[in-house]
């Protein structure tokens, strides 16, 4: 009797409650790791954030203008959203049999979220399958999807919607996927309820901070973009003496603020084969890439994330990375460059690996462009990298005298 009238007083399931329940279900299949519903309220916290961050010159330039737009959810009719849905697709953190990279033979490396098939497509097909799976159910549904070019701040979406909580390390961490994960959303106007977001944190780590090659995580979850490892290496023209040496032989990306995270300890996934990295492609051999033409950059980075910016930052990447390794069989590469090379950017980046190679032969180089390079900048890299070979010979000869001493 009593079990009766609670059932009776008892509110009705919501049908939008069992369609997102049908919707997780259904979540693997569509190509989704991880599903979310939260609100569509505005992420009022958010925007004295953003602006703060602007303010103090952290933007990467990337980044939709209008604070509003990437604060307040909308839907492009003018409707009112009710709900948003957060994705996640987990990808892998180990690569089999990597090539080795060896004197004669030096490689580059891609970051993570750019190893396999470039994940805009991947998402954007899981998020046009969950579309067609929710108008199958309500066909006069508004539902608006973004992937990383949207307004929106993919994370603050994902940790309302319980993907996972913000790390210090700027990214979303999930308990079960760790950081390793591509996200996406869906404002629409059906009001699902929301589920509950992630309690737990980073607690007293700072493993991310410390780690941070050039110092851009300034504080836990801030990001000074224009100090980050991910976004020099994305960037078009010169980059500062200090950035260079830190690049070290990254391509585009860095994973160091994700490697040292105890959440990611044992986390690789590679039940995605088109996510699956071709280490050729995604530790590759350098001098090979300054020989691209821009069809054969195409070929072979054109499925990647990667290939966004076009050859030109992969190329100057390459050039650094040759620097940094002080890869002896690069000069005569480094010398056509510094003598022919069109591009400023290319010159200036392969005078300072000169300088950092050493040797008659970079110094001869060196001391040549100085005589018939025009470009300032590019000039002064020369001057730096000249000075750099003449003191190391000096001492170089002072140790040679002091040892038949």
């Amino acid at each position: 009797m009593n079990n009766n009238i609670q059932t009776a007083y008892a509110p009705p399931p919501s049908k939008w409650e069992g369609l997102k329940a049908e919707i997780k279900a259904a979540a693997p299949e569509i190509g989704i790791d991880d599903i979310g519903f939260a609100t569509a309220e505005p992420f009022l916290y958010l925007k004295n954030i953003l602006q703060e961050h602007r303010d103090n010159g952290y933007d990467s330039g990337f980044e939709e203008p209008d604070l509003d737009k990437r604060t307040i959810p909308a839907l492009q009719s003018g409707g009112q959203p009710q709900s948003i849905i957060a994705i996640a697709v987990a990808y892998p953190s180990k690569m089999e049999n990597p090539p080795k990279s060896e004197p004669g033979a030096r490689r580059g490396i891609l970051a993570r979220a750019s190893w396999g098939r470039d994940y805009h497509h991947v998402l954007r097909e899981a998020l046009a399958k969950l579309e067609a799976f929710i108008r199958e159910r309500v066909p006069g549904a508004e539902l608006e999807s973004m992937v990383d070019t949207g307004v929106l701040v993919d994370r603050a979406v994902a940790e309302r919607a319980g993907i996972g909580f913000s790390g210090k390390n700027c990214s979303i961490i999930s308990p079960e996927w760790g950081s390793w994960i591509y996200l996406g959303e869906m404002v629409t106007n059906i009001p699902f309820p929301p589920d509950t977001p992630v309690e737990e944190g980073c607690g007293s780590c700072t493993k991310c901070i410390d780690a941070c090659p050039t110092g851009a995580l300034v504080g836990p979850g801030q990001l000074n973009a224009q100090a980050c490892i991910s976004y020099l290496t994305q960037t078009k023209g010169f980059l500062s003496e200090e950035y260079m040496t830190k690049i070290g032989n990254r391509l585009y990306g860095c994973d160091t603020c994700q490697i040292v995270c105890p959440k990611n300890r044992g986390k690789n996934w590679n039940h995605r084969p088109e996510l699956l990295p071709d280490p050729e492609v995604v530790k590759p051999l350098l001098l090979p890439i300054l020989e691209l033409s821009n069809r054969e950059f195409k070929e072979q980075f054109g499925s990647s994330s990667a290939a966004w910016r076009g050859k030109k930052p992969i190329q100057r990447n390459a050039v650094i990375a040759l620097g940094n390794f002080k890869e002896d069989g690069a000069v005569p590469k480094l010398t056509e460059i510094v003598l022919k090379e069109t591009r400023p950017e290319l010159r200036g980046s392969a005078a300072w690996a000169l300088g950092r190679i050493g040797g008659a032969e970079a110094l001869a180089a060196v001391k040549l462009a100085l005589h018939k390079e025009e470009d300032a900048t590019v000039r002064e890299m020369l001057e730096r990298a000249q000075g750099k070979l003449l003191e190391r010979g000096e001492a170089e000869g002072q140790d040679g005298a002091s040892g038949q001493g």
